[in-house]
């Protein structure tokens, strides 16, 4: 009776104790979102995204940046979903079940855990230099789709494996074949879960800096690019080069660089967590 008594007070403390790391995580979370949307909003108006990077902080925009986020960003949607989504179907519909297809299974998901700086140096030195695609659009959504291909690859596979066998035996049973019911049954239910988890791809996507100052995107831009081949800066690399700047004021402005920045990031989280609530199929 002593023991069973021992053992609900330290259930009670170690709940008690995490809770307390919780609160203490999202105390300091909250700390950190709050200085920084208290200075952005100082430097953040309505000109703020119609000027273009200066010397003079107070003359310095966002507009370079947040158009080359755009550009690499709805470039790199596409190819990703369509790669990531189409290998995930292969692997969980068509592949055979032998010990190849499960090495590829392993090292997809385990270059989902790798560091970022490393697809950097992947995209400078096959996109960059040996494909000869320049510092552009293009190699640095590339490069951003070889990033996040892992997460929506392995986030698919799970949407696809979560869809219950007995809708596939149904569209046999009516006469369907393989691909009429991959097509019409399994991939619309797990369409959803897809979605969501690229979303989530995305946002870790438009937040890196590492990858895409590796191959050499540009820091300080006065043009927005007018073609997939042309030089490009993202918000973060702004960013970045705002805070490294001697200026006081500068840390103004790069904090309404990450104002606009947290709020897209909001936003696209909040889109995926509709997503998943209000289409989800429930079994």
């Amino acid at each position: 009776m002593n023991r069973l008594k021992r053992r609900k007070i330290l259930d009670k403390l170690f709940k008690y104790i995490f809770l307390g790391f919780i609160f203490i995580g999202i105390l300091v979370l909250f700390v950190l979102l709050f200085d920084v949307f208290r200075d952005g909003f100082k430097m953040m108006d309505r000109d703020f995204f119609t000027r273009f990077d200066s010397r003079f902080p107070e003359r310095a925009g966002i507009k370079a940046g947040l158009f080359g986020t755009i550009y690499v960003i709805g470039l790199m949607i596409p190819i990703t979903f369509v790669i990531g989504t189409a290998t995930a179907i292969y692997l969980e519909e068509y592949a055979p079940r032998n010990w190849i297809t499960e090495t590829i299974r392993l090292n997809i998901a385990n270059l989902a855990g790798v560091p970022s700086i490393i697809y950097g140096m992947l995209g400078l030195g096959i996109l960059v230099r040996t494909l000869a695609l320049g510092r552009s659009v293009l190699a640095g959504a590339l490069t951003l789709s070889l990033l996040v291909l892992p997460v929506v690859i392995v986030s698919a596979q799970e949407a696809l494996r979560s869809v219950p066998s007995s809708l596939r035996r149904a569209s046999y049973g009516m006469g369907a074949n393989h691909w009429q019911t991959v097509s019409k049954v399994v991939l619309p239910s797990a369409l959803p879960s897809i979605i969501t988890g690229f979303i989530l791809a995305i946002s870790r996507a438009i937040g890196e800096t590492a990858p895409l100052i590796m191959m050499g995107a540009l820091t300080f831009v006065m043009f927005i690019p007018q073609g997939i081949m042309d030089s490009f800066t993202v918000m973060p690399i702004q960013i970045f080069n705002w805070t490294s700047l001697p200026k006081t004021e500068f840390h103004y402005v790069a904090a309404a660089g990450s104002t606009v920045l947290l709020i897209m990031l909001f936003i696209l989280n909040g889109i995926a967590t509709f997503i998943r609530y209000k289409y989800e199929v429930k079994y």
